[in-house]
């Protein structure tokens, strides 16, 4: 594995003990619903993905993962995705890392059906790959319905999976982008249905920065310049939001990166 781009903020206040990091684990995973794993391999590599070192915590995960341990396979995911998404400068080993993930994920929720995060890492993998061919190819490719029902099933699995709602209020979002409201149908998207799980989302997990982004961006695509005022104040308290872990600074960073703009 080539060596990854370093997390460019100051991680250290991330670097949880067990103690502080299970004490801590509710707030942190209220977007993904994952429960706080009794393996200490797990946990350990959770501890690297919440201080940013997401390739550690990429190859801690997949040990576990072979080790038999439950859990690993979703860390590792999650850190090779946030990852890609957000660090990765090269294009092109952003989509093949991001292609690997929703391959993997996908293996995983074949042999464990029941596992929620299986599911929302291979959609949330394969959305953000789609999002970097563009939204039209990957239509085109057939992509946008697996990415929607590997949300639905997540959320059908996990109710509460914030991150969920929020990534199928953008999918509901970029489709009527793209395309329009009349083509959106063909893929199951509407309007009301985008914002609602925004919505959702926020009421799940109301201190979430990247829900409030999302939100943002999806107000803009679905209604235009007409929620610009709202979608501006979504982004100000997102970038004022305090970051429990390197995820939520990345998001931070990036509502910020919003307002300049």
């Amino acid at each position: 594995m080539a060596r990854w781009k370093a997390f460019p903020h100051d991680g250290e206040a991330y670097h949880y003990d067990l103690a502080t990091l299970k004490k801590k684990w509710p707030r942190l995973h209220a977007g993904d619903a994952e429960t706080i794993p009794a393996d200490e391999a797990v946990l350990a590599a959770w501890q690297l993905f919440h201080a940013g070192e997401f390739q550690k915590a990429t190859e801690a995960g997949l040990k576990a993962h072979g080790a038999g341990h439950a859990g690993g396979m979703t860390v590792a995911n999650k850190a090779q995705a946030i990852y890609a998404t957000y660090l990765e400068d090269s294009e092109r080993n952003k989509l093949a890392l991001l292609l690997e993930v929703a391959e993997r994920a996908e293996r995983r929720a074949n042999e464990a059906p029941e596992e929620a995060n299986a599911w929302y890492c291979n959609a949330y993998a394969l959305g953000r790959y789609s999002q970097g061919i563009s939204v039209a190819k990957a239509l085109a490719q057939g992509l946008g319905g697996r990415v929607k029902n590997a949300l639905e099933r997540t959320i059908r699995l996990a109710p509460k999976h914030a991150d969920a709602h929020i990534a199928l209020g953008t999918y509901h979002a970029e489709i009527i982008d793209k395309v329009g409201s009349l083509l959106g149908r063909t893929q199951g998207a509407s309007k009301d249905a985008g914002l609602a799980h925004y919505k959702t989302a926020l009421k799940l997990n109301p201190t979430s920065a990247i829900a409030m982004v999302e939100y943002a961006n999806g107000l803009v695509m679905l209604e235009g310049e007409k929620r610009m005022k709202e979608a501006t104040r979504l982004y100000e308290d997102a970038a004022a939001c305090e970051p429990l872990d390197a995820m939520e600074r990345l998001d931070v960073e990036m509502a910020k990166t919003e307002l300049e703009d």
